[in-house]
């Protein structure tokens, strides 16, 4: 099964890659890693997921968020390689979450982003991670998040 017959089976459409909002990349591709920058949550609709996790959104709707964003990962790959079969693993996941003072369930939030590159790739999903919480992030959004991957050539 490839990465896109997963995505179908989640019920899910690898969106078109965001172009960059400034004066960067939104992947670079070096040898056989592949590094994204960071995304953010535009749903389906093209509207960004907005607000403190820990006050304006819940962990699991931030949980969401994170799974979104994930998505829009998965489209940069797919612009930067063309197949998404071609990821020969997740080697980091940076995750940041606009949240409270006292918000504590950062990992529970990018575990939406984890659990996706796990159901969409397979064994090759699994990475390192980090999980961070963060006082704002651009534009209001509940979670950022970048990822590295190692590409076969």
């Amino acid at each position: 099964m490839t990465p896109y017959d997963r995505l179908a089976r989640l019920g899910l459409t690898l969106p078109k890659a965001v172009p960059a909002q400034a004066n960067y990349m939104p992947w670079l591709l070096r040898g056989n890693q592949l590094h994204v920058s960071g995304q953010g949550p535009f749903d389906a609709s093209g509207q960004l997921r907005t607000g403190k996790v820990g006050r304006d959104r819940t962990t699991d709707e931030a949980y969401d968020d994170a799974r979104i964003t994930g998505l829009n990962l998965l489209a940069q790959v797919h612009a930067a390689v063309g197949d998404l079969g071609r990821v020969a693993h997740v080697l980091k996941v940076f995750g940041m979450v606009n949240a409270t003072d006292d918000f504590r369930d950062h990992p529970k939030v990018i575990n939406g982003c984890s659990d996706l590159f796990v159901a969409v790739l397979g064994e090759a999903g699994g990475h390192t991670r980090s999980a961070v919480g963060m006082g704002s992030l651009p534009m209001g959004i509940s979670v950022e998040i970048e990822a590295s991957f190692e590409i076969a050539m």
